[in-house]
């Protein structure tokens, strides 16, 4: 088991090389998260690490929900399961793949963003994908 936690720790080192600057404010989200949710299983690929119970809610990313020029020079992407559109200026893009399922995708580049509003919303997706068919 430590060796696995090794192996994932050097995984998510390397996930984050040439992001380096957001990776303190990545940390704090990764510890809240297990904190909150300690059963959640964590997978790093290659270009996203995903967290999941039953299912997966959560994924963090540098993918480009905006244009270059609306984004700040260093972030990360959270992006949330849903079973409803979320509604904030937070969110930087959504998408419906299937109904009553929605891709939400919100930048973090501040420690900050990781607020009591952002705690609710991974929530409500631990709690969706825990209990959808």
């Amino acid at each position: 088991m430590e060796e696995n936690l090794t192996q994932i720790k050097q995984d998510t080192m390397l996930f984050f090389d040439g992001h380096q600057e957001v990776f303190p404010i990545y940390e704090s989200f990764e510890n809240m998260l297990f904190y909150l949710y300690p059963q959640t299983k964590m997978k790093v690929q290659k270009t996203q690490i995903t967290f999941s119970n039953r299912h997966v809610f959560a994924c963090v990313s540098f993918m480009r929900p905006k244009k270059k020029s609306e984004l700040p020079a260093s972030y990360f992407v959270l992006t949330l399961g849903l079973s409803y559109p979320l509604e904030s200026e937070r969110v930087a893009a959504k998408t419906e793949p299937y109904p009553g399922r929605w891709t939400t995708h919100i930048v973090i580049s501040d420690e900050s963003e990781l607020n009591q509003e952002l705690l609710e919303w991974v929530k409500q997706a631990y709690e969706f994908a825990e209990y959808k068919g």
